[in-house]
């Protein structure tokens, strides 16, 4: 007998697609193209190790004991200062301190979404907003795009009574594009012609490899864009920390449901990043992160230019982690996994980040992992896969 009785809403509930390629590509002979993960090599090891024993030593009490539900003043304006000066038009007021941006998403989803709700969102988008949005049974809707994102006419077409429009503008997981700022603009322009609600999630901003991004969109339209971030990308995702800037008018809903799910993000931990922030260590390591990643952004597209066959489609990223790829016509993304992991190489097929009429020949490549010699060989299989 079957003693417990699991809610309706998970029956649509299915694993991340990416955490089950993740989990079947864990062999060392694997050269993994699959996850998003940023280079340990460029955690800030000793900076963090010094931070701890600050915080320990400096106010043990505190950073040991539970703490504002918003987040930790110091770390808010931090956060506040850091995206005014990248143009965005916040206050510390504005900004929830969250448990990684995932929890952001899920937030969102929780006072946002009820079952049925339409809600809209890029072709492809984001795999993660998809599984935290799920949970609340929305309808999604489907954005058309081009190269520059999503566009701005087919804002029209979407249901009145949408709750918002997701969208990542910089360096998109998947496609790794870049919305430039007449795009940005135009968006905007549409979503507020029609009242519509954007959340815009921007983990990859400051991993620019040619030059920073635009203004965000939130700095065009303040009122209506909920604007999402984290430092999962740029100190260390074994932080789990992360922001979300909020409208005033929405700021208290996502404050009541942060209490709900977990009282605050840990006190400790926003004590040490806080102490590594103000002395400046992000700030020093970036332009040698970023310098590295654009090293293997160019690997990358030197490997899958010397070795793809004919009728293989990319554009080279201007940050970011990733390159989105287009197999030649007849080929399917999900029906080659089996082989490359067998050959020695893994990717993300492309059909689960889209909610709608999904393109099999698809697939997402990360190329932040990986060392230039293990980039080129890790397309060379995957180029003779794709020859038979």
């Amino acid at each position: 007998m079957n003693l417990w009785t699991v809610a309706r809403r998970m029956d649509g509930m299915k694993p991340s697609a990416l955490r089950e390629i993740l989990r079947i590509t864990e062999r060392p002979d694997v050269l993994s193209m699959a996850g998003g993960l940023p280079a340990s090599e460029g955690f800030a090891v000793n900076e963090l190790r010094a931070a701890c024993e600050a915080v320990l030593c400096r106010e043990p009490a505190a950073a040991l004991q539970y703490g504002p539900s918003e987040g930790w003043a110091p770390l808010r304006a931090w956060v506040a200062a850091h995206l005014r000066a990248r143009g965005a038009r916040v206050d510390e007021g504005q900004v929830l301190i969250t448990s990684g941006s995932q929890q952001a998403l899920d937030l969102i989803g929780k006072v946002l979404i009820d079952p049925g709700a339409p809600v809209a969102v890029e072709l492809p988008t984001y795999l993660g907003a998809l599984q935290a949005f799920d949970l609340f049974e929305p309808t999604y809707q489907g954005v058309a795009t081009d190269a520059h994102g999503p566009l701005p006419g087919a804002l029209a077409e979407l249901d009145p009574a949408c709750r918002f429009l997701y969208l990542v503008p910089n360096f998109q997981n998947p496609t790794g594009r870049l919305m430039p700022h007449e795009r940005r603009e135009a968006v905007v322009a549409a979503a507020r012609g029609r009242g519509l609600p954007l959340v815009e999630d921007d983990p990859y901003g400051e991993l620019w490899c040619d030059a920073p991004p635009p203004v965000s969109l939130q700095a065009l339209w303040p009122q209506g864009v909920m604007l999402l971030g984290s430092f999962s990308k740029t100190l260390a995702p074994g932080l789990r920390l992360g922001w979300l800037v909020a409208p005033p008018t929405l700021f208290q809903k996502l404050l009541v449901a942060k209490q709900a799910a977990d009282l605050h993000s840990a006190s400790f931990t926003q004590r040490v990043v806080h102490e590594v922030l103000s002395q400046g260590v992000l700030a020093q390591r970036l332009p040698a992160l970023r310098q590295r990643y654009r090293g293997q952004r160019d690997a990358m597209h030197a490997a899958l230019t010397r070795h793809l066959p004919p009728g293989c489609e990319w554009q080279l990223p201007a940050g970011g982690m990733f390159f989105w790829l287009r197999l030649p016509p007849g080929c399917d993304a999900q029906a080659l996994l089996p082989a490359a992991v067998e050959a020695g190489i893994a990717f993300v097929p492309g059909a689960p980040f889209f909610v709608q009429a999904p393109d099999p020949r698809c697939l997402r490549l990360s190329f932040v992992t990986l060392s230039a010699s293990q980039i080129d060989e890790g397309v060379r299989r995957l180029a003779c896969i794709l020859r038979g």
